[in-house]
């Protein structure tokens, strides 16, 4: 057992054959229920003595992914209140080692996840030089609901709480403070975006890891507040804190899903603002899209998987039903004409069926277009693009959303990426894509140039990765002056 010292009290961790000591469930806040219910983070109480950090503590409430996502998507689910914790995984648990910190912010929706699942085990991070940390921050109603009298965002508050934890503790165990890189798939890397532009969050990371995800998704207040109205509609309560109080945890769990059902069911922008495009009615709150200039201090680097959308069409079987009326309509309803942009899309894919353009077309709005503007706007960022393909369902997956945690994580092997990977994932991949994210850790160079509005060059992770510039640039151009 190796023991380590914070600024509450001294945590007992557990060290690996491989070298390899980890703290898990480390609170860095509060428990935040009853008196702190949809309130700030408060900070964590100190102990007395020395506290087991040797088991992971409790995941924010959440329930379980709908199928058929629930056999897809890793994550998982401990019970208590005390769910404002991180885990560390760490080569060096002592003061003056001063290694590089990579802290993960996990997806989900703002509704789902946890940063202890098995598929997010940093050891192989920590194994290459590299102080890991695992997050877990309020989720829902509970991180993102719009509430009167109540702070926006408490989600994101919890992070940034997380990393005022972590810079004033991770010296302790073997971390430098002044190296932080913050990474995050999905809503996490969403979750990155807004606060690449908070105040508050300032110098508590130095590099940023967007991966299918960047600064394009929120609620705008007034949205916001349709959420919150349909949400206690549902529950037949007021939309005011003390009666969302008053539900009772599985009650409201169960409402939120069926929330995300219903705005899928009756896409009216009327009832349901912004969440009608993307189906995520629990968002962060901003008045509008806020993307951060050439003054940004913090190396970025992002990108998104080339099929990402197919992650939602081929388990549900839609990707072949859908029909070229409904791929119109969503074609335009993400503000771009279909007379002029579908041809673009089909030279390129002559045989596809309307599903599968679909596919490209929302790939693009949801995921690439939001990576390129970002790095358009901060100069010096690197991009990449993950294209390898998974061979399950019948190969109809493609390099479809989270396809990449995998390889980022160096765990092709884990059984809870089995569903997505199918048999045989290529190591060389995982190789080199895990290998890059600590380059760029380590010294903000992944392995390949800077993207520029000249070369745009991207890197593309396949079986070989090559470097090439601005792929599928006529599709890129349809999206110009398109938020």
């Amino acid at each position: 057992m190796t023991v380590c010292r914070t600024r509450q009290g001294e945590v007992r961790g557990r060290t690996s054959p491989d070298g390899v000591t980890s703290f898990l469930g480390i609170p860095y806040a509060a428990p935040p229920f009853g008196a702190l219910r949809f309130r700030a983070p408060a900070p964590p109480d100190p102990w007395t003595g020395v506290r087991d950090a040797t088991t992971h503590g409790p995941t924010a409430p959440h329930a379980p992914y709908a199928p058929p996502f629930d056999a897809l998507i890793p994550e998982n689910h401990i019970p208590g209140e005390d769910c404002l914790n991180l885990d560390i995984r760490t080569p060096a648990p002592e003061p003056g080692a001063a290694l590089p910190v990579m802290v993960w912010l996990h997806g989900g929706a703002f509704t789902n996840g946890s940063g202890s699942a098995s598929g997010y085990d940093g050891s192989a991070f920590a194994r290459d030089g590299v102080v890991c940390v695992n997050v877990n921050y309020r989720l829902g109603s509970d991180g993102f609901l719009h509430l009167p009298d109540r702070p926006d965002n408490r989600g994101l508050l919890d992070q940034i709480a997380a990393l005022r934890w972590i810079r004033e503790n991770i010296a302790s165990f073997g971390g430098d403070p002044d190296r932080v890189t913050v990474f995050g798939e999905s809503a996490g890397a969403m979750s990155i975006g807004t606060l690449l532009t908070t105040e508050a969050a300032r110098g508590l990371f130095r590099r940023a890891v967007l991966q299918s995800g960047a600064c394009h998704h929120y609620l705008r207040p007034a949205s916001a507040r349709l959420i919150a109205a349909r949400l206690a509609e549902r529950l037949g309560i007021e939309p005011t804190p003390a009666a969302f109080e008053a539900v009772p945890l599985p009650e409201l769990l169960a409402a939120q899903g069926e929330l995300r059902t219903a705005v899928s069911a009756d896409p009216d922008p009327a009832r349901w603002g912004e969440a009608v495009l993307n189906m995520m009615p629990f968002e962060p709150v901003r008045p509008g899209l806020t993307l951060p200039g050439p003054d940004c201090d913090v190396d970025l680097l992002i990108g998104s998987n080339r099929e990402e959308y197919r992650l939602f069409l081929v388990p549900t079987r839609r990707l072949q039903a859908f029909p070229e009326s409904s791929l119109r309509a969503m074609t335009a309803a993400y503000g771009l004409d279909p007379g002029e942009a579908l041809p673009v899309y089909r030279d390129a894919r002559p045989d596809a069926t309307p599903g599968e353009l679909l596919d490209a077309v929302a790939t693009d709005w949801f995921y690439r277009i939001p990576a390129i503007r970002l790095a358009e706007a901060v100069p010096g960022s690197h991009l990449y693009e993950f294209a390898w393909r998974s061979p399950r369902f019948d190969g109809t997956l493609g390099a479809c959303h989270a396809l990449e945690l995998p390889f980022v994580f160096d765990r092709l092997h884990d059984p809870s990426y089995a569903p997505l990977l199918g048999d045989r994932p290529p190591q060389a991949l995982a190789d080199a894509m895990h290998g890059a994210w600590i380059s760029f850790a380590k010294t903000g160079d992944p392995g390949w140039e800077a993207y520029d509005k000249t070369t745009r060059t991207t890197m593309t992770f396949t079986t070989t990765p090559t470097a090439v510039p601005d792929p599928r640039a006529r599709e890129r151009l349809l999206w110009e002056g398109v938020r």
